[in-house]
């Protein structure tokens, strides 16, 4: 169990990271699921050597995807820098799942009956450093005058919960679809199967991270969900982040017009 504040030890490191932090393009990328690595007094959190890869850990595929986006866009990229399981930074502190005790098919016995002290200091680690930053970031920009666009990059898994998803590419949305709907115009007839709002939608309470930072500001925003198949090699995701990078310039310069 996680009882202090300062459950980040100094061989850690930190909770978040920056890269390209003087990127001139306009997209903000941000990674929340971007590692599987676990805190050292975090343990396994009870789970096996197999589930400690798997998607219920991380995005599997998503970081790599980010930082290729980030370098062809010229854009900064904030990512975590450890395991969603600990705690899901695209969930808020009273969320359920930001810190579940079950995931899917897989019990998460680290996460079960935490105290309020135990959910707190996990929170003031992990989520408030996370968020701060971005939030910085948006406020420095902002001071200079510069348009931000924030876009964050996920992955899911082909199969969930034994039924098989088609859907290739996810734009998602919460009530600002300005990008999404352009992103969406310029997919059509493209090599991936892209859809709105799925796997998932802001029903799921997906969107956190966009309702956070994005919506109050008036920012441009989109959430970009990656099958996972489709990013298990350097090929993969050089294709994909090709693809997306052409779908955000698209859906950008039909907005800027």
């Amino acid at each position: 169990m996680l009882l202090r504040s300062d459950i980040l030890t100094e061989a850690d490191g930190k909770a978040v990271a920056v890269d390209n932090p003087e990127g001139g393009g306009t997209c903000l990328f941000v990674c929340e699921h971007a590692s599987h690595r676990m805190p050292e007094r975090a343990g396994n959190l009870g789970l096996d050597a197999d589930a400690l890869v798997s998607h219920i850990v991380w995005d599997p595929g998503a970081l790599a995807v980010a930082r290729r986006l980030s370098a062809l866009l010229d854009g900064t990229l904030v990512h975590q820098c450890f395991s969603r399981l600990v705690y899901d930074c695209n969930r808020p502190p009273e969320s359920p799942a930001a810190m579940p005790d079950k995931s899917e098919i897989y019990d998460i016995p680290g996460n079960r009956d935490l105290s309020p002290a135990e959910r707190y200091a996990r929170t003031a680690a992990l989520y408030i450093p996370f968020h701060d930053r971005i939030s910085g970031i948006l406020a420095e920009r902002q001071a200079q005058g510069r348009k931000t666009v924030v876009v964050t990059v996920h992955s899911f898994t082909p199969i969930y919960m034994g039924k098989q998803r088609e859907v290739e590419i996810g734009i998602l949305h919460d009530a600002d679809s300005r990008l999404a709907d352009e992103m969406l115009s310029a997919a059509g007839g493209g090599p991936f199967r892209a859809a709105r709002n799925e796997p998932y939608g802001p029903e799921d309470g997906v969107t956190h991270s966009l309702r956070l930072h994005a919506l109050p500001g008036g920012h441009l925003n989109v959430m970009i969900e990656v099958r996972n198949d489709l990013i298990r090699d350097e090929n993969g995701e050089r294709a994909v982040a090709d693809y997306l990078a052409g779908l955000l310039r698209a859906g950008l310069e039909a907005l800027s017009s």
